[in-house]
């Protein structure tokens, strides 16, 4: 549910707050009052494209956050694998601002994210349904999706296990495409993986050796250094000078000097075991320091070697990846797509034989789809058909076509199309046939009404999607609309009175002018303010009694009908 909605500095809003209520909330106002801002502050904060204009004029930048309570745990989940801190309280905020330049920063539950992972995390929070939505159920393309969604649990467990046959079966129809594929591509890919493979087993190459060889460049490089440094240890450690002994003669000395001591105090004694211990530790790290010397390269030759071993690695790793471990990673690649392509007859035989038994399980599982999509299209087109009905559309009829397609696809082999026929003694027709605005948005009420039922979506957004409706059937859309706020939240944005009248929650929308700015408003009505608002969708700008009795007798007419149904 959308529990709160902050827009500040978008086109004419300066700034306003909108806490939304569970049921039908409606909003309402002057023609140009800003209502659109408001569905455009939403899909803004719901990733969409925006137009330009959007930042009002003279700030720096807008900002929109949309605060939902969410219970579904697919959405949850799909937060957690981008990374989005969850709150304990199941909310989600989104934020979205955006600059003069038309630059956006998105951040959800305060974590900064993309704005494609916007629209990905947002994706099922609401269903918004403009005036031109219903452009949507001309798309033939996406029947089938919307069919699916009525179809509910049953269907997508049975799709997911279709899809995955679907991919084994197009991994095959690759692998075949290789092999099968222009013979002298193939000739060519296999010469240049035996010469990749050569020219990488003929370098021999270790892991860790180039850590090994980096090091040992360092020693060679500083040679002169090394050798002067170890002369100069041993010398003052071992040799000694003309002028001065070693470190060790002088310690040998001061052993001497303690042990006789030591005779004449006992407690000296220590102090000579401890002396006699760094003289044995000194006498060993003299005969290494006097082995590691002589292993010291006096040949120029090492050096270049090293070089030219490192140049190769160099080489290789540009070539097949960043490591030793990435090379040698690519070339047991290589060797198995070697293996796969010389073997290729043999190969063909077996790919052949696992399409065919994959193509065979992938018709039954698409039988199964399509025998669920009928089975239920049966009893959606009767639940449609009821619906328009109710929406005054007596001799409407509505069928869902589900033919065989030639090929099979993601969705399996069935190509679905809503037809209608909205007057009395005419054909089903596509829905693109109708012509009429308002036919169409009963339609897309009626499917609404339905879907309901099953769709997992809490927030249904509706803008103006009354246009073409009046009288009778204005009152019959109020009514379906109450109808489906009884189990989701409905943000509907109208101009007719009896959609007005029917709402659980009333906001106004306003457009004033403040020290020669325009600026918009949003205001929540109590009852008193919402019978007048009614009244002015009834009569206009001027206030008559006639209007404000019968706003009230509207209004208490919605409210008698929402307690009884």
């Amino acid at each position: 549910m959308l529990e709160h909605l902050h827009i500040k500095n978008v086109a004419l809003i300066t700034e306003s707050e909108i806490d939304f209520e569970p049921g039908l909330n409606i909003l309402s106002g002057e023609t140009g009052a800003g209502k659109s801002m408001v569905i455009d502050s939403l899909n803004f904060a719901l990733g969409e494209r925006i137009g330009g204009n959007f930042v009002r004029k003279g700030e720096k930048s807008a900002v929109v956050e949309a605060l939902f309570t969410v219970r579904d745990d697919t959405i949850l989940k799909k937060l957690e694998q981008n990374g989005i801190k969850l709150e304990e309280d199941g909310t989600v905020l989104l934020t979205r601002t955006m600059n003069q330049s038309g630059k956006t920063i998105c951040r959800i539950n305060g974590s900064t994210v993309t704005v494609s992972m916007m629209r990905e995390c947002a994706e099922g929070l609401m269903d918004i349904h403009g005036q031109h939505s219903h452009q949507s159920l001309l798309n033939t393309a996406r029947h089938i999706q919307i069919l699916d969604r009525f179809c509910g649990k049953k269907l997508e467990e049975e799709k997911q296990s279709f899809q995955t046959t679907y991919k084994k079966l197009k991994e095959i129809e690759k692998d075949l495409m290789q092999l099968m594929g222009d013979g002298k591509e193939r000739v060519r890919k296999m010469d240049l993986l035996q010469f990749q493979m050569e020219e990488i087993g003929q370098a021999k190459l270790q892991i860790g050796e180039e850590e090994e060889l980096l090091e040992r460049r360092q020693i060679l490089v500083n040679g002169e250094k090394i050798r002067n440094l170890t002369e100069n240890s041993l010398l003052l450690l071992y040799h000694g000078t003309e002028t001065e002994s070693s470190a060790i003669d002088q310690l040998s000395r001061a052993l001497e000097e303690v042990s006789d001591l030591a005779e004449y105090d006992n407690t000296i004694q220590n102090i000579y075991t401890t002396l006699s211990s760094v003289y044995a530790q000194m006498d060993d790290a003299v005969r290494d320091l006097k082995h590691y010397a002589d292993t010291i390269s006096q040949e120029p030759e090492e050096l270049e070697s090293v070089e030219e071993r490192l140049q190769l690695i160099y080489g290789l790793k540009r070539k097949y990846g960043g490591s030793i471990e990435e090379i040698l990673d690519f070339y047991q690649k290589a060797e198995k797509e070697l293996d796969f392509l010389s073997n290729s007859e043999e190969i063909v035989q077996k790919l052949n034989k696992q399409k065919k038994n994959i193509e065979q399980e992938l018709m039954k599982q698409a039988e199964i789809l399509s025998n669920i999509r009928k089975e239920k299209a049966k009893q959606i087109q009767k639940n449609i058909e009821q619906q328009l009905w109710d929406l005054e559309m007596k001799h409407g009829k509505f069928a869902i076509a589900i033919e065989d397609k030639k090929e099979i696809s993601l969705h399996g082999k069935d190509k679905v199309e809503f037809l209608i026929s909205a007057n009395a003694g005419e054909e089903l027709k596509p829905l693109a046939k109708i012509a009429s605005g308002g036919e169409m948005s009963r339609v897309m009420l009626a499917l609404k009404t339905v879907l309901a039922e099953a769709d997992s979506i809490e927030v249904f957004i509706f803008d103006e999607i009354d246009t073409g409706v009046s009288g009778r059937t204005a009152q019959k859309v109020a009514e379906k609309m109450a109808l489906i706020g009884k189990s989701h939240q409905i943000i509907c944005i109208t101009h007719l009175p009896q959609i007005a009248a029917m709402a659980d929650h009333h906001f106004l929308i306003e457009k004033t002018t403040q020290q020669e700015k325009t600026i918009t408003t949003v205001k929540p009505l109590n009852e008193e303010e919402s019978a007048h608002e009614i009244a002015r969708l009834i009569g206009g700008a001027k206030m008559t009694q006639a209007t404000w009795t019968a706003a009230k007798e509207l209004k208490e007419q919605a409210d008698a009908w929402k307690k009884i149904n």
